[in-house]
């Protein structure tokens, strides 16, 4: 079972990566980035689970908080662009 929910995160993986190169807007590519990172986290902590090794937990969990500190920082980026535009 666990190598079936493997092959269906990498698929949805490829799905947000196709949204994210072909995305007509910038808030869809940021959404699209937003989920891809959601997307390997559970992928790592699903490896981490099948081959019963916690290092994949912790680079899982280094791996959220940077992805997350990165959305952030685009997302203020956006921000402030939007605002000089306007």
């Amino acid at each position: 079972m666990l190598d079936v929910m493997q092959w269906f995160t990498l698929f949805c993986a490829v799905v947000c990566i196709v949204r994210l190169v072909l995305g007509p807007t910038t808030a869809d590519r940021l959404v699209a980035l937003n989920i891809l990172s959601g997307v390997v986290l559970a992928f790592l902590v699903l490896r981490g689970v099948r081959q019963g090794r916690s290092l994949y937990l912790d680079v899982a969990l280094v791996y959220d908080i940077f992805g997350f500190l990165g959305f952030l920082a685009i997302a203020r980026i956006l921000k402030d662009k939007m605002t000089d535009d306007g």
